[in-house]
């Protein structure tokens, strides 16, 4: 699992050519230079883009990753983010986690739409697919919730008492 969900090595040293409508059509001579998009940029977009979608408790990343946040490690955004970069497209898998009670299909859609616009605007690549891999649920907001209902209950009931 570990595999499919970091970007292998050589992957990331892997970088991609897009070539501006503008410079598409100069001869060598003409051109200006070239662009190079590194798929840690992809996957960092990627990542924040769905990460700021509602409903997304978070992304699903290895179990060493998890260890070196705890530890005070630097949050990495393109964590739970494949990316598969092919000759001016992107293919991306995002492992993620979701907030218990939201409709997985309505949110993953979302989450496609956001990610494939962000990464189109930003990087001029070409979306194919957005792979949506639905990791587990988090429970946080519910017991928080609960927590904070409880406490307003306590507080009722203390100021009866007080009565």
């Amino acid at each position: 699992m570990d595999e499919e969900i970091r970007n292998e090595l050589d992957e990331v040293q892997e970088e991609i050519s897009v070539e501006t409508p503008d410079t598409a059509t100069e001869t060598e001579e003409e051109s200006i230079g070239n662009i190079k998009i590194s798929i840690d940029v992809v996957s960092t977009i990627a990542g924040i883009a769905a990460s700021e979608i509602e409903g997304v408790a978070g992304m699903y990343g290895t179990f060493a990753g998890g260890i070196a946040e705890m530890l005070g490690a630097k949050k990495n955004p393109s964590k739970g983010v494949k990316v598969d970069m092919g000759d001016g497209s992107v293919s991306i898998d995002l492992y993620i986690v979701v907030d218990y009670g939201v409709r997985i299909p309505e949110l993953s859609w979302e989450i496609q739409e956001s990610v494939k616009n962000n990464v189109e605007t930003m990087t001029g690549l070409d979306v194919l697919k957005v792979n949506i891999h639905i990791e587990g649920v988090s429970f946080e907001k519910e017991i928080a919730e609960k927590i904070e209902f409880d406490a307003e209950d306590d507080t009722d009931d203390m100021d009866e008492i007080a009565d």
